[in-house]
């Protein structure tokens, strides 16, 4: 009798259990913006895998799903607009193109003041984004912007210079327009004669068609991409180096929000989609020149001599960004000595020592 009422007692309570409905998910919503459409190359890989990726760490524990909505090309910010649409809550979640904000994130030009140091995309990434976590400069720009930052991305090789007209060298630049974004427009003071014309990606095909610019610095994916052949048939191959442009950011309103796991699988996805995109930026360079070239378009190389030339005319851009941050209360000298010994350490070693005035 014990035995028939002890069993029936727990099966009452296991069919109880069982008729308990499972614990819900929590939904949680995210606001995906960027200016850009969604061909490009770091658009496409967030919407294509760090999306599913978190979505995929999530999944292991059951506990939160995301609620993605995706807005790109416009349809909430403009490319430039993606700091200030995180920052007044627009957007959860955003790719933000440093370079167009130099005056807000000085410390985010420090791949972009030492070129002629390394045209890996991985090598750079990673040196910038161990800087970012090791210097609070970097994030601290980003929380003054009310963002938390999550991780730095590199989605350009290496800078070159697509010119309309033939070119043989560098000295066929003098005297020439030609389009940059940034910090890169300060290249061009090694030139003499040239002038920077400010654009972005989206503007350069019909600023080069229209002859508004004479050439325009951009990287061979995006010149196969964005069709560049067609109005800027002669590649210098100067290789400028390679350039943190993007750096994933989260409303810091938002992010108060979300639950500590959430965080957690968006920090850890952030990084990855670091490494993958500068992967994916370096295996597609040399596919990039291919079609290019196929595309009808000329590569002209630029011997180490001329780029050691064109290094050593500029101004101490990396000096003078050192001092901004130091006379700001930031290690500006620290952080550009770190960084260039990362890459040194990773086997890469510039034209000019830009530590040294």
């Amino acid at each position: 009798m014990y035995n028939w009422t002890k069993n029936c007692l727990i099966g009452a309570a296991l069919a109880t259990l069982t008729a308990l409905p499972a614990l819900a998910q929590e939904r949680i919503s995210a606001v995906v913006i960027d200016g850009y459409p969604e061909r490009a190359l770091w658009v496409k890989e967030f919407s294509s895998f760090f999306i599913p990726e978190v979505d995929r760490r999530l999944a292991e524990t059951g506990n939160y799903v995301m609620d993605w909505q995706e807005n790109y090309g416009g349809s909430i910010v403009k490319p430039r607009g993606v700091l200030e649409g995180i920052q007044l809550g627009l957007g959860d979640i955003g790719i933000v193109t440093t370079i167009f904000h130099s005056s807000k994130l000085p410390s985010q030009g420090l791949a972009a003041v030492t070129p002629f140091v390394s045209s890996d995309a991985r090598a750079v990434a990673k040196a910038v984004d161990e800087i970012a976590r090791e210097f609070p400069a970097m994030q601290n720009e980003f929380a003054a912007q009310n963002q938390v930052y999550l991780a730095t991305g590199v989605v350009l090789d290496t800078y070159q210079v697509f010119s309309a007209s033939e070119v043989s060298g560098i000295k066929d630049l003098e005297d020439k327009k030609i389009a940059g974004a940034g910090m890169n427009l300060r290249y061009l003071e090694g030139i003499k004669g040239a002038a920077g014309v400010r654009g972005g990606l989206t503007d350069f095909y019909n600023m080069l068609q229209t002859g508004l610019v004479d050439a325009a610095m951009l990287w061979p994916e995006a010149g196969a991409t964005f069709n560049i052949s067609e109005v800027g048939p002669y590649m210098l191959a100067a290789d400028l180096g390679a350039v943190n442009t993007k750096t994933v950011t989260v409303n810091a309103d938002y992010w108060k929000k979300l639950p500590d796991e959430v965080k957690d699988v968006l920090k850890a996805v952030a990084v990855d989609y670091r490494d993958r995109l500068a992967g994916i930026a370096m295996d597609r360079a040399a596919k990039s020149k291919e079609a290019y070239t196929a595309a009808g378009g000329t590569i002209v190389e630029v011997t180490d001599e001329d780029r050691a030339a064109w290094a050593a005319a500029m101004p101490n851009i990396a000096q003078e960004w050192a001092k901004t941050l130091n006379d700001a209360g930031e290690q500006g000298t620290e952080m550009l000595e770190a960084y260039l010994d990362k890459l040194e350490a990773a086997g890469f070693v510039g034209m000019r020592d830009w530590t040294k005035e």
